[in-house]
């Protein structure tokens, strides 16, 4: 095992959990960093990890944490925090930027919005690049990468995508859904997050990193539609405000509502990459197209296969990695009990349900089911 200890800032997020068990994988040790470190105990790597409690906006929690770190990962952003997480995500590169440079941290590795800065582009997308840059103004060199919508099972933007296609025969959205996007696999930004591990020849660059091709919002859930079997219309209007989008997709997918009305905002521009630099300087990554990063994301329906984000000592209702899932404290787990319908699947094992619905029956069968079991 190397001696070398990497530092995982906003390990309870998506790609943090794709991550550490890659570079677990490759020797390192790690240190996951989480304003609620709680919720890492039901994390298969948690007992193969130090965890620490920290927040980037409270300078007096970072010495510690950064503390004989060799790299660092910034995967962190407040967009759930609502109203004003703009400035407190830059006050967070400022401090971390900081505490970086006195705890002798070598590098950082940041992961950012894909857009064009010259354009008008919503806030979140903003934010993310004007947080590269705070970065990027400490004395310690960061390798910045942007990427826009990613693919893969519990994914945000893939969540979306899957949840309000499988609902809607016909898909409502706005006009801005003729922009364009170029959507990346998960396994691709973990590639790319690796390869600055190892290759020195990105530091102090910013990198735009996206699959092989662009489509515009409306194609992705299209394709998507296409590989599940279902046939899909949509409904473009002209006037949608954010607010009522974003109150939509917080209700019918697992995006909670401020985070959903930050990235509707985001559909109002391009997403694509205008500087083909990261494949020249980090060659080793191999790209996945869209098509096969969705069925790779599809083998991942499985109860097995879900990363468990709830607490057993409660019970727990959400929408999870393509799931709905009902969980029952007080009753006792057993084998897994497997069911498939014409309208999704379902799986339980006495104690937690889980079911992947397939089209509007799907969802129309959940709002009963959850109600007997």
């Amino acid at each position: 095992m190397t001696s070398k200890l990497i530092l995982v800032t906003g390990a309870t997020g998506y790609i943090a959990s794709r991550l550490i068990p890659r570079l677990l994988e490759r020797g390192y040790r790690i240190r996951a960093l989480a304003r609620h470190p709680k919720r890492l105990k039901t994390r298969k790597w948690y007992s193969q990890v130090e965890v620490m409690q920290g927040d980037v906006t409270d300078p007096s929690s970072l010495p510690r944490a950064l503390e004989g770190v060799w790299t660092a990962y910034y995967l962190i952003h407040n967009m759930s925090s609502g109203h004003g997480y703009a400035s407190r995500e830059i006050e967070g590169a400022r401090n971390f930027a900081s505490a970086a440079e006195a705890a002798g941290v070598e590098h950082i590795i940041y992961l950012g919005g894909l857009a064009d800065p010259e354009q008008h582009i919503a806030p979140h997308l903003r934010s993310r690049i004007e947080t590269g840059m705070t970065l990027r103004r400490g004395k310690v060199p960061v390798t910045e990468f942007r990427a826009g919508v990613i693919i893969g099972s519990g994914s945000i933007s893939f969540e979306m995508i899957r949840f309000m296609t499988e609902l809607f025969p016909v898909i409502p959205g706005p006009a801005w859904m003729r922009n364009k996007s170029q959507p990346i696999a998960a396994q691709n930004v973990v590639d790319y997050l690796l390869a600055a591990l190892e290759n020195h020849n990105g530091e102090g660059g910013a990198f735009e990193i996206g699959g092989p091709g662009s489509f515009t919002y409306r194609e992705l859930m299209q394709k998507y539609a296409e590989i599940r079997g279902h046939k899909r219309g949509f409904l473009l209007l002209p006037c949608i405000p954010v607010w009522f989008m974003a109150f939509g997709i917080g209700w019918m997918t697992p995006v909670p509502y401020p985070i959903a009305y930050a990235l509707a905002g985001g559909l109002s521009s391009d997403s694509v990459v205008r500087h083909g630099g990261a494949g020249e300087t980090f060659p080793e990554v191999r790209l996945i197209d869209f098509e096969s990063a969705v069925r790779e994301a599809m083998k991942r329906l499985h109860p097995l296969e879900v990363e468990q984000v709830w607490d057993d000592g409660r019970d727990a209702s959400l929408k999870h990695e393509g799931f709905f899932i009902l969980h029952r404290k007080d009753r006792k787990a057993g084998e897994f009990i497997h069911r498939k319908f014409s309208f999704g699947e379902e799986w339980s094992n006495g104690q937690t349900l889980y079911f992947a619905p397939f089209g509007l029956c799907g969802f129309l069968y959940w709002a009963f089911r959850r109600l007997w079991w």
